[in-house]
């Protein structure tokens, strides 16, 4: 039987709300959040003479398709996006997933071979 993820474990919150009324899925919500062992943290650090950080972020007016969690590349942001399994794939290199956004804003460095990232237009 496969593991319980997290967006399965919100999913099954968001139908016992329904049925249980909107104060369950506040409170399931909640908790789901807290015991993500799987957040990523912060990082900042130079990479092969790049500058790469992390953070996470909250709002902010546009949806982050990483899941609350931002990357940059010497100032510049790498769209990272999280995917169902918990990996992580970025606009340069978006089939190679990877385990955390560090290893993503690695992963995006070394594809890279020294060019700089460009900004992604936003939608």
């Amino acid at each position: 039987m496969p593991e319980l993820s997290r967006r399965r474990a919100l999913t099954a919150a968001a139908a016992l709300a329904t049925a249980a009324g909107v104060p369950a899925v506040t409170a399931l919500t909640a908790s789901a959040a807290e015991h993500d062992h799987h957040a990523p943290t912060s990082f900042d650090e130079v990479y092969k003479g790049r500058r790469i950080a992390g953070r996470p972020v909250s709002g902010g007016g546009h949806e982050h398709h990483g899941g609350g969690y931002a990357v940059f590349v010497d100032g510049v942001e790498l769209h990272v996006m999280r995917n169902a399994d918990g990996s992580w794939i970025s606009v340069v290199s978006h089939y190679d997933p990877v385990p955390t956004p560090r290893a993503a804003a690695r992963a995006a460095v070394d594809e890279l071979q020294g060019a700089a990232l460009l900004p992604f237009p936003a939608n």
